[in-house]
């Protein structure tokens, strides 16, 4: 019986693989599992072994970075419309709406920026994951601020220069 390319040879034959078999890779000692606490199993021989996790990057705290920057690109986009469209009329209209985007984004960041904090101060109590990243959170809390107060006062400054 002869095989055809590309198909499985017949059950019980033994199948050749190219090549030389793959290296194994030993974990590095910091990414090795190491007990944090066992427990044992009354009335057996037997243990619960509670295995060490490591800490977690809060998402919510990377969320909040990610939309404060946003609020101060939003913000900037504010300045661009509402000069450009100073002299046709439009610009104080198109820069409100880019204002009240930018702020609804930055209190958005400014609001998960503090949810995130929460977590991270919660976390890693016994028997929880611990979350990192504290400094992200408050990283997402100023930009959205700044994008927020950015985006008002440009908004203030193009709506006296289109009225003037």
């Amino acid at each position: 019986m002869t095989q055809q390319p590309g198909s499985w040879p017949p059950a019980g034959q033994p199948v050749t693989m190219a090549g030389p078999p793959a290296p194994v890779v030993l974990p590095k000692p910091s990414e090795a599992w190491t007990p944090e606490r066992v427990e044992p199993v009354a009335g057996t021989e037997f243990a619960l072994v509670q295995l060490r996790v490591a800490p977690i990057t809060s998402g919510l705290a990377t969320g909040s970075l990610i939309a404060g920057i946003g609020a101060i690109m939003i913000s900037t986009l504010v300045l661009c419309f509402g000069l450009l469209g100073q002299s046709e009329g439009w610009g104080a209209v198109v820069a409100g709406a880019f204002a009240l985007l930018g702020v609804l984004v930055g209190g958005g960041a400014v609001g998960v920026g503090l949810a995130a904090r929460r977590q991270i101060k919660r976390s890693g109590q016994d028997g929880k994951v611990r979350f990192v990243g504290r400094g992200m959170a408050t990283a997402g809390i100023s930009c959205g601020a700044a994008g927020l107060g950015i985006a008002a006062l440009t908004l203030l400054l193009v709506v006296v220069l289109q009225f003037s």
